[in-house]
């Protein structure tokens, strides 16, 4: 036979106190898994002009921007200028033997290298090419070459970060040289 044995009240009231409590437990764990934690804030690039820091060649000065460390998640310095017909007038900037040709990467040193092939990119209405550079004295990959041409007038931009691959800061580039600033400066300085 089986027995039966009756419980105390405090013994119930002790054991309905702790179901509640891990219920209570339970719900306040689940509740912080659910609530979304805050966003890793947005990296928002924000370029500032700078001063031009190469000496007068046969090309003249560019513009010069730097996008902060804050701001495009490494430090970039962007260096834009224009080579008026100085581009292949009939298939403009479209094979890295071109982009090496109008490049401004020997501004940095007159030795270096193409560790990757180039790959085609557009800015605005123009088609051209970027491909990143290991320069001596600098972090391997630390230095990008973008040239983008109308007919044969060609503007070149080399980003340069501090430490390598300048790959990474690409697309914020490309965005930079597609913005108003950018698009109506070449606009101007093409005559168009």
């Amino acid at each position: 036979m089986m027995r039966i044995e009756a419980r105390r009240p405090e013994t119930m009231n002790k054991t309905l106190a702790t179901a509640i409590a891990l219920c209570g437990l339970g719900v306040v764990a689940g509740a912080a898994v659910l609530v979304p934690k805050p966003a890793a804030r947005d990296v928002v690039p924000a370029w500032s002009e700078a001063k031009w820091p190469f000496p007068i060649d046969q090309w003249g000065t560019g513009r010069a921007f730097q996008c902060k460390a804050d701001d495009c998640g490494l430090e970039v310095n962007l260096y834009l200028r224009p080579k008026i017909g100085f581009c292949n007038c009939t298939t403009g900037v479209s094979d890295d033997e071109e982009l090496e040709r109008v490049a401004d990467v020997a501004l940095l040193d007159e030795k270096f290298s193409a560790p990757v092939p180039g790959h085609a990119i557009a800015v605005a209405w123009m088609k051209g090419r970027s491909r990143p550079y290991d320069v001596p004295g600098r972090s391997a990959g630390s230095t990008l070459a973008i040239a983008f041409n109308d007919r044969c007038d060609v503007i070149v931009a080399t980003a340069v970060v501090p430490t390598g691959p300048a790959e990474k800061i690409e697309p914020a580039v490309l965005a930079f040289l597609n913005s108003d600033t950018v698009v109506r400066w070449a606009q101007k300085t093409l005559g168009l």
